[in-house]
């Protein structure tokens, strides 16, 4: 009887404890979530910020330039003002151009020394080709790319942002997100003091970057990695041709070379494998002398040109730091929760070959501050995921043709022994070689003057075609007729598995496209 009677008492015991146990940290949690709403109450009734945008590169302060102009007080946190070196986003597109002048922001191109760009300088197997911006079209505007250090770009940008005096721009490292109820709140960081603090704002933009660490809470997207692009500065030197990007369809994938100021080149190239060769120890700079850009050049034709061979390695012999960076590329996706939008490349990415990335992210940043724009409640969760549904609408014709075109330009240069590929990469160089129509409407696609996917679907069928032609030739064989089927066969794993990703519907719309181009493609300038 006793046992029985302790027995029940210590049930009784356990049951009170957990009892409290739960109720005292449910209202620990519905406290601070009180605290929380109480802080960002007050800091909006003391002027706190509309949006808070996490990273100040291109994206974060064209954007905050953007939203501040249309009045909203903007909290940029960046995690190093200092000016970024980086060997991506040194060229801005025809297209990028004519964004960046809609957001107001041409002039940050200037006084950094850019160079104009006209096109490319295509080489291969010892042949070469020049494929120009077309001049002859609708766009409307210079029909120009412009080439840059990324850095200084950037700070031009940053600079034009925190001109105004509704954009806080500050030095911090945002460590999380604050949710209530699967709503973000604001944002936890550490500023430039070493404090961890808080800010809160109706709506919080995620554009820290490909290597985000934000974007694994708000969306399921991977980002894969496709290849290593290796890069140096040759400086003191100019090109022969300083207004073309030079592509160099080089074994095992291509090699670049672009003038990104009146004295500085860049040079770059791309391998596959993980297995680097070291850079401290010197084995990267001998493998570029010996397998890039050989000095025995007559049985290596498909590599650096001879003519460019100094320029190339002058940045090596110069001691130039050769920096490492991984190609990713990621399909967009809008985020789970509200109160928060990922933008740039922690939002979608794409092979880096046609250099479109800030093109993409340019014309996002148009589209989203428009569509924001008659909003006056940003706090509105219902409004802001409609703008949401209608950006990621909205943006397909640019945004699927740049990452269709890139991804798909890339595995085209490609090296391979395999008869069907090599057909391809072929055709591809002679396609770019042969003027007129087929080289304007493929660069006018590149250089973003004409963002329609059915133009592109259109280019790359003719590409396919002429190269199943020239496998055919001079008269078809069983096993010719079999390359030409593989040939197609490749053609369609290129472009199936972007249909899918972007939407047949949203992609192929003829309404689309023609509705992207009436409203963000036309001649009206900021």
């Amino acid at each position: 009887m006793d046992m029985a009677f302790v027995e029940v008492c210590l049930r009784m015991l356990l049951v009170f404890v957990l009892s409290w146990t739960i109720f005292h940290v449910t209202n620990r949690k519905k406290k601070k979530a009180t605290k929380l709403a109480d802080v960002a109450t007050e800091e909006r009734k003391e002027g706190g910020p509309d949006v808070i945008i996490v990273g100040a590169g291109v994206g974060g302060s064209a954007l905050a330039y953007a939203l501040a102009k249309d009045g909203r007080r903007v909290h940029v946190i960046e995690r190093d003002m200092r000016e970024p070196v980086r060997m991506m986003g040194e060229f801005m597109q025809p297209g990028g151009r004519l964004m960046l002048s809609k957001l107001g922001l041409q002039d940050c191109l200037e006084e950094i020394d850019a160079q104009k760009s006209t096109g490319i300088r295509l080489f291969k197997d010892g042949k070469e080709t020049a494929a120009c911006f077309p001049v002859d079209t609708n766009f409307p505007y210079e029909p120009s790319g412009r080439f840059f250090h990324n850095g200084r770009f950037v700070q031009r940008l940053r600079q034009k942002a925190s001109s105004l005096p509704n954009v806080r721009l500050e030095e911090g490292t945002v460590r999380s997100l604050i949710e209530e109820k699967g709503v973000v709140k604001g944002v936890t960081y550490k500023n430039s003091s070493g404090e961890e603090t808080t800010s809160f704002a109706p709506l919080t933009v995620v554009c820290d970057g490909c290597h985000s660490n934000l974007r694994r809470s708000l969306n399921d997207n991977n980002a894969e990695v496709t290849a290593y692009e290796i890069g140096y500065i040759s400086r003191n030197c100019r090109l022969e041709q300083p207004d073309k990007l030079h592509l160099i369809m080089a074994k095992p994938s291509f090699a670049m070379m672009y003038q990104i100021s009146s004295t500085d080149v860049r040079c770059n190239f791309e391998l596959l494998s993980k297995n680097l060769p070291s850079v401290s120890n010197g084995e990267m700079a001998s493998f570029v002398k010996n397998s890039i850009a050989p000095s025995y050049l007559s049985a290596f034709m498909w590599q650096v040109p001879l003519k460019l061979r100094k320029t190339f390695l002058k940045g090596l012999d110069e001691g130039s730091h050769i920096k490492i960076t991984q190609a990713k590329r990621m399909p967009a996706t809008l985020s789970r929760k509200k109160g928060v939008i990922v933008l740039g490349d922690a939002f979608n990415m794409r092979h880096p070959v046609i250099a479109s990335g800030m093109m993409v992210l340019l014309s996002d940043i148009l589209i989203l501050s428009r569509l924001l724009k008659p909003l006056g409640n940003l706090g509105d969760e219902n409004k802001v995921s409609e703008v949401m549904k209608s950006f990621y609408v909205l943006r397909k014709p640019m945004s699927a043709t740049v990452n269709t075109l890139g991804n798909s330009f890339w595995q085209v240069l490609i090296a391979s022994t395999d008869e069907a590929r090599e057909a391809m990469r072929q055709g591809c160089f002679d396609y770019l070689s042969s003027g007129g129509f087929r080289t304007s409407g493929l660069m006018a696609l590149i250089g973003g003057m004409n963002p329609r996917p059915l133009s592109l679907f259109y280019h790359l069928f003719v590409i396919s075609l002429s190269s199943i032609g020239q496998l055919l030739s001079p008269f078809p064989t069983p096993l010719r007729v079999w390359h030409s089927l593989r040939l197609l066969d490749l053609s369609l794993k290129m472009l199936v598995p972007h249909l899918k990703a972007e939407g047949i519907g949203q992609m192929l719309s003829p309404t689309n496209a023609a509705a992207y181009r009436k409203s963000y493609m036309t001649a009206t300038v900021v």
